[in-house]
């Protein structure tokens, strides 16, 4: 059985086709510029060269037409016809409390999407246009939205609540939902599986460290906590955002700026995190990495606190879940940079940790272990799948 897994973001579209007799990628690709001059897709089908068209593309309903032309071109196609592609799941942003597990959509699904974007304004809509596309595209066929807050459903409220006025969660859900949830379920599952844990009382911490970054909690495979909040700015230090910061930062600088709320949270979204911190260097930690490396005391500071932040979020959800079994580190920044688990496995003595820095270099881009046989905490390098993690949901709800 064939299913095809598609994020949609506001102009572009990622996608793979996935067999899920044996889990295997028939098929990924991705559209980019849509809606811009220099529309163009990319499609890599398994075994076969890649495919790029590079056509005007004003709108996802004609992207999608174009996904599904290239998966079933006579060259360098994968399939004969879409009758061969059982379902479509979808990766959708925010369903504030009305959802807090995968479903089929319908209607009311779609209302839920529309009704959420204030709170997604750059993924939620963007989500919406690519289910109406397939459709349009393909009637009849199952899509299933697979939403990025549900993990973060099974929160209690003493961890998802606010301390503000009541009347802001009642009247406009204003609490902590989590983002990234579908990595963050993929992660601790296969980190209770790939570390040997009991499935049903295993203590997780995932560490989802990428150019967005966010840690969570769980126990049994079941959230408790995790960084992000009402929206993914509050948390972890990112690449362009800030994370937690005193909120009167904000009324204090845009006095002494005369900037509206609208462009301070700009900066905040998109000019801050380790970018804004390291003076302009990059929000890539690489370069990053390279500058502190060649002598660069800021980018040296910047990457130091990033990780005194990772360490102070992962003693705090220790606590949250009075102990931890298993903490694992995945995402771009996560699964690759070696160089960082040292710096946040320094703060993790008191926890009885002992990284293996021999098995850590070689765990990039790979599952391991790196933490030593004696320690009394199992450090994990564990690649997220959140297009596998989809599919499998997708299945699940149409087989």
């Amino acid at each position: 059985m064939n299913i095809l897994v598609l994020n949609c973001g506001s102009s572009s579209l990622k996608y793979q086709l996935i067999n899920m007799d044996d889990e295997s990628v028939i098929a990924k690709g991705l559209v980019e510029r849509i809606g811009i001059d220099g529309s163009i897709l990319t499609h890599k089908p398994t075994g076969k060269d890649k495919y790029v068209v590079e056509t005007p593309m004003k709108d996802h309903n004609i992207a999608v037409k174009l996904v599904l032309d290239a998966l079933q071109d006579a060259e360098h196609g994968v399939i004969k016809s879409t009758d061969e592609i059982a379902a479509v799941g979808h990766r959708v942003l925010h369903a504030g409390e009305k959802y807090i597990e995968s479903c089929l959509v319908t209607e009311d699904v779609k209302k839920v999407v529309r009704e959420c974007f204030d709170l997604g304004p750059l993924h939620n809509p963007a989500n919406l246009i690519g289910i109406e596309a397939v459709e349009a595209a393909m009637p009849g066929k199952p899509n299933v939205a697979v939403w990025d807050t549900a993990f973060g459903g099974t929160m209690e409220p003493k961890a998802y609540l606010y301390a503000i006025p009541r009347e802001y969660y009642e009247k406009y859900g204003v609490r902590r939902y989590g983002f990234h949830g579908t990595s963050h379920s993929f992660v601790s599952k296969e980190t209770i599986k790939f570390a040997g844990l009991d499935p049903k009382t295993a203590k997780v911490i995932v560490c989802h460290l990428g150019n967005g970054a966010s840690i969570s909690a769980s126990i049994g495979g079941k959230c408790v906590d995790t960084s992000m909040g009402l929206t993914p700015l509050e948390g972890l230090i990112m690449g362009t955002r800030s994370g937690d910061l005193d909120p009167a930062i904000l009324e204090f600088l845009c006095n002494h700026e005369n900037l509206t709320i609208s462009e301070m949270l700009n900066i905040l979204n998109k000019k801050s995190g380790v970018l804004g911190m390291s003076g302009g260097i990059s929000s890539d930690f690489r370069d990053l990495n390279a500058a502190a490396n060649e002598g660069n005391e800021i980018a040296k500071v910047t990457l130091e606190a990033y990780a005194y932040r990772v360490a102070k979020y992962i003693g705090a959800y220790t606590a949250a879940m009075n102990g931890v079994d298993a903490i694992t580190f995945t995402a771009g920044v996560g699964e690759n940079a070696a160089w960082l688990r040292p710096m946040v496995a320094k703060y993790l003595g008191y926890l009885g940790v002992k990284l293996d820095e021999a098995a850590s270099e070689k765990a990039c881009g790979t599952e391991g272990i790196i933490s030593t046989p004696d320690s009394k905490v199992k450090l994990c390098v564990i690649p997220t799948n959140e297009e596998l993690a989809i599919a499998r949901e997708t299945l699940a709800l149409v087989k």
